[in-house]
């Protein structure tokens, strides 16, 4: 065989669209985690642990990593028990309007965790908008009863909970009808049913969404930074931030060395899951017609505990956080004649850090979200169609920005752009762009999930016809593979930038002035004691990601089924 052929072979398209795959997770999702691994356990060229356990012996950091676990398995049991009771009570039951109870269930999804920690600190401070004008506010100047350890497990809760809801609701069409039918035939009551039937078939997804509440409970900043700094309740996540915004890159190989401590833990986390799911089998056809159990006269009362819960959870925080940025002044009562909009017309026509926080979570949200639907499509086209050990090395890369904490990806890129690169000399730190290519590695798993679902649903005789029409693997790819798995990239792209319009784990220690996210802008009004203005900014970031979300709901008829969580 002659080298030219040889060479033929090697550089066709399909090697090609690999290539670029794989120099965009190394650069995005390998390169900054490599580095963080690097600055730890080799400081100084040669390997060593004195970093990591002078780090790990500190008084701060041991107090912080007990708090951390602590935080972490008691927010995750509270998520397990609203979760899974939410679940089996919208899949197990007639209740009546389960769309409208799946979208307050999934809420915490689309509201971001400093807006939530902000709604709640509005719902229970003295001024609560909501509870002030019935009397049941706490007297001014009492401290806000959030500012506490409860309060940081409490709002964790309730904030993850929405995982542990997905992975049960998910598990509950694995549950096989027929030994539910056997049951009833036997006599079985419902309460029976779920306790000795449906909740040992459930323990999988009960453990697989535990473990990634746990996961994303350590790695929360806006909750632990909002309610646990005045609380003086440290966690890992706020311990990092307050050292390198107090030190600066100083401190990086310290920091480096708590990030890899929180890195460990939600590895440790997802090694149970890996666990959990091992021997999981997919659900049947014949297992996802479960027939509900019918309530009778308790219907209406389980609905009204189920409403009296998420109104109260999800629907008064964002009532108080709304009230607050009407109000002329924290304490003022609200009322027609009190009422007025000029926090909005502050924060959106006279404060300058307001607008271009828009315009740069807009424009990084927008660019993430281009960048992770155009390469989402060949590499989750190589997945799919050529599922070799490679592929399924780089498959696993590109979830690991994702999967761990925010915070850890942060400090890692800080340490890859903090110096000029080499060869070209440009550095990166301080600007627009550091922020950027941490999302680029960040939010690929969020995209690339509903492009393979699609994908998999792309009937594989078309690009077999094309084959055989002498097509090759790029222009299979951009004539037939591309237009069928648009719809769901473009899914990926919506929630990829629905995340990061108000993302702050990432982007609060990569930020400098002039380069703000909206998550950056309400963390840093309220820290300064600007909340109306907090509230206002919040407010129009919520409203602007509900109706995206709105849009894309509507458009759910074109996407594959599981693109949407809400609609998972």
């Amino acid at each position: 065989m002659s080298a030219t052929v040889v060479g033929r072979r090697w550089f066709n398209g399909e090697h090609v669209l690999l290539a670029v795959v794989a120099v965009y997770i190394l650069l995005f999702a390998v390169l900054p985690l490599a580095r963080l691994l690097v600055e730890a356990f080799l400081p100084d060229g040669a390997i060593g642990l004195d970093l990591v356990s002078r780090v790990l012996s500190s008084r701060s950091a041991s107090a912080a990593l007990v708090n951390t676990v602590e935080a972490g398995i008691a927010s995750t049991l509270l998520s397990l028990v609203i979760g899974l009771v939410g679940a089996l009570v919208v899949g197990l039951t007639d209740v009546r309007l389960k769309p409208a109870l799946v979208f307050l269930f999934l809420m915490p999804l689309l509201v971001p965790a400093q807006i939530a920690a902000l709604s709640w600190l509005e719902l229970l401070g003295p001024s609560s908008a909501i509870l002030a004008p019935l009397g049941l506010a706490p007297p001014p100047g009492t401290r806000n009863p959030l500012y506490s350890p409860e309060g940081v497990i409490f709002l964790m809760g309730i904030e993850h909970s929405a995982i542990v809801f997905l992975s049960v609701r998910a598990g509950l069409r694995t549950v096989p009808r027929n030994l539910v039918e056997a049951a009833r035939s036997a006599g079985a009551g419902p309460m029976r049913i779920v306790f000795d039937v449906v909740l040992p078939l459930l323990r999988p997804a009960m453990v697989a969404g535990a473990a990634l509440t746990f996961v994303a409970s350590i790695g929360n900043f806006g909750i632990p930074a909002l309610l646990g700094i005045p609380g003086r309740y440290t966690l890992l996540t706020t311990l990092i931030y307050q050292r390198l915004s107090g030190f600066g890159p100083r401190v990086l190989g310290e920091v480096g060395a708590l990030a890899l401590m929180l890195a460990g833990l939600a590895a440790a986390g997802l090694v149970v899951q890996t666990l959990a799911l091992r021997h999981h089998r997919s659900p049947s056809a014949g297992n996802v017609a479960m027939s509900p159990f019918v309530l009778g006269p308790l219907r209406a009362a389980m609905e009204g505990i189920v409403w009296g819960f998420l109104i109260l959870t999800a629907v008064l925080p964002l009532a108080a956080l709304t009230g607050t940025s009407l109000i002329k002044a924290l304490g003022v009562p609200l009322s027609f004649d009190s009422a007025t909009l000029d926090h909005y017309r502050y924060v959106l026509t006279e404060y300058p850090a307001t607008r271009r926080a828009f315009v740069n979570s807009t424009a990084l949200a927008g660019l993430a979200a281009v960048a992770v639907a155009v390469i989402s499509i060949p590499l989750g086209h190589v997945v799919v169609r050529r599922p070799r050990p490679l592929i399924r090395l780089l498959d696993g890369l590109a979830d690991a920005p994702f999967a761990l904490p925010g915070i850890v990806l942060s400090i890692a890129c800080i340490m890859v752009y903090l110096k000029p690169l080499p060869v070209i000399g440009v550095g990166f730190y301080g600007t627009f762009w550091i922020i950027l290519f941490a999302y680029l590695g960040r939010f690929l798993a969020l995209g690339l999930r509903p492009t393979i679902a699609g994908l998999r649903q792309i009937d594989v005789a078309l690009e077999e016809a094309a084959q055989a029409s002498g097509a090759g693997a790029l222009r299979r790819l951009v004539t037939v593979v591309r237009p069928l798995a648009s719809p769901a990239a473009m899914a990926g792209a919506v929630l990829v930038f629905m995340s990061a319009f108000n993302e702050l784990t990432v982007s609060i220690l990569l930020w400098s002035s002039g380069y703000e996210t909206l998550g950056v802008m309400v963390f840093n009004l309220y820290d300064e004691g600007h909340t109306t203005a907090a509230a206002a900014v919040s407010v129009l970031s919520v409203v602007a990601t509900l109706l995206i979300a709105g849009l894309v709901t509507v458009a759910a008829r074109w996407l594959p089924r599981g693109a949407l969580p809400w609609q998972a």
